[in-house]
């Protein structure tokens, strides 16, 4: 779609590494087996149906490479994770979202200039038109705030219609510039329509999260002060979702934007997959979690032997992880940071306590060490956004301003390759075999 862009740190090439064998009674298949710069090796069966008439299984594509990727790396066996090659650990100390948006769409950290000129991208295009109020105002007040933001996300498309075709970097750079930036007033004025409040317009003399803030909390005669702690917590909070490989959002942004649909879209496309309850709602579930055990229903110890209970029910919410065997390392980082704001704020919250107990006794307990069940992203970061003031409702609202730059980088990398075609997976039938219509006895 557009030319790939330089990159200050070109990774090393995909490269060949020997051939596997696949043998199916009397025949036999030479695949090739593809290496990256990291990582566990892929079998490349790209022409096995071709070779062979069979074609692969895998429930959950949970072992398929469905991409090659530049973005982010994951060793779930070590629990590693990796932005461009950079360690996650070391955005930490001083956590800037919109330089690692940067980092995720153009393969480097930017340069001074680079990162004013992108700053003032989003400082220029944080406002909406004015007409688009009218849609919020169609809206119920009990909309779920994820459906308004995925509609509105499309809705973007249709007033910035110069997107559709990104011909050149420098327009998609205005392009994610432009997204990343609204994305903040739709989310603050889906909040501000669901509790009947006048719409707080952005301020241009704000960073991107104490804007945010501002827009979600302002009011007309009395602007929201935000702390340089919760700031930091929710410049990382973002940071840490921005972008997790081939997750189940991330990989439907791609499966979208394989059709050729514009960038709107296909991310608005990527709302709606992180809008389960699966995906984008697991730290929900955590809170919900922790008022049960802390309005006195069940103990920390009781929920534990539940959860451990085949015959039960219960499930314990923000540990383990599909892809971390070991701790989840956003885990420590979110951790380390909620006591900081706890303890700057002075706010003593009984879920953190409960949050701790729940830690210390899985972490002792053989059951969750046998199983590695671990703390996830998920487990402190809703006593984070809550210590923030941020409604349970817009939980997943801020991890989707969190996860989109990823899904950008996602989008941009893969309208870049040459070889990109568009996704069509196949399926392994198992439905009725050919069976022959018979009318329905009275049916005209």
């Amino acid at each position: 779609m557009f030319p790939q862009t330089a990159s200050a740190h070109s990774p090393l090439p995909r490269t060949e590494d020997g051939n596997a064998t696949l043998t199916i009674g009397e025949q036999s298949c030479e695949l090739p087996i593809r290496r990256g710069t990291e990582g566990a090796p892929a079998i490349d069966i790209t022409n096995l149906r071709s070779r062979t008439g069979y074609l692969s299984f895998d429930n959950g594509y949970a072992n398929t490479a469905s991409c090659e990727s530049q973005i982010t790396y994951i060793d779930g066996e070590k629990g590693i994770l990796r932005y461009r090659g950079i360690p996650i650990e070391d955005f930490e100390s001083r956590p800037n979202f919109i330089e690692v948006s940067w980092l995720l769409l153009f393969g480097r950290l930017p340069n001074r200039e680079e990162y004013t000129a992108f700053s003032r991208e989003l400082v220029a295009h944080a406002d909406i038109d004015e007409s688009m109020k009218n849609l919020f105002a169609g809206f119920p007040r009990t909309a779920p705030p994820m459906a308004i933001l995925s509609a509105m996300i499309n809705a973007l498309s249709c007033f910035h219609q110069e997107f559709y075709e990104l011909d050149d970097p420098s327009q998609f750079e205005k392009a994610a510039a432009q997204i990343i930036s609204k994305v903040r007033t739709l989310a603050a004025f889906a909040f501000r329509r669901s509790n009947g409040l006048p719409y707080i317009y952005p301020d241009r003399r704000l960073p991107y999260v104490v804007n945010f803030l501002h827009m979600m909390f302002s009011n007309t005669y009395e602007q929201h002060l935000c702390h340089d702690a919760v700031a930091d917590a929710l410049s990382l909070f973002l940071i840490l979702h921005a972008d997790h490989e081939q997750n189940c959002s991330t990989s439907t942004v791609r499966m979208v934007g394989s059709s050729g649909a514009n960038l709107f879209a296909s991310c608005a496309a990527g709302v709606c997959a992180l809008w389960g309850p699966l995906h984008g709602g697991a730290n929900v579930a955590v809170i919900q979690m922790l008022e049960k055990m802390r309005d006195g229903s069940i103990t920390p110890e009781e929920y534990v032997r539940l959860a451990k209970d085949k015959d039960s029910d219960v499930r314990l919410m923000g540990f383990g992880h599909r892809v971390y065997k070991t701790f989840d390392p956003r885990a420590k980082m979110l951790q380390r940071m909620c006591d900081r704001v706890l303890t700057t704020l002075g706010v003593t919250d009984p879920l953190l306590d409960l949050a701790r107990k729940l830690e210390e006794i899985a972490l002792t307990d053989s059951y969750f060490i046998d199983h590695n069940l671990y703390p996830n992203v998920d487990f402190y970061s809703g006593i984070i956004l809550k210590a923030a003031g941020i409604p349970v409702n817009m939980f997943t609202v801020l991890f989707a301003m969190g996860r989109l730059p990823g899904w950008i980088a996602h989008w941009k990398e893969q309208n870049e390759r040459p070889e990109s075609r568009i996704a069509r997976p196949h399926q392994l039938y198992t439905g009725n075999p050919k069976t022959p219509y018979v009318a329905a006895e009275g049916a005209r």
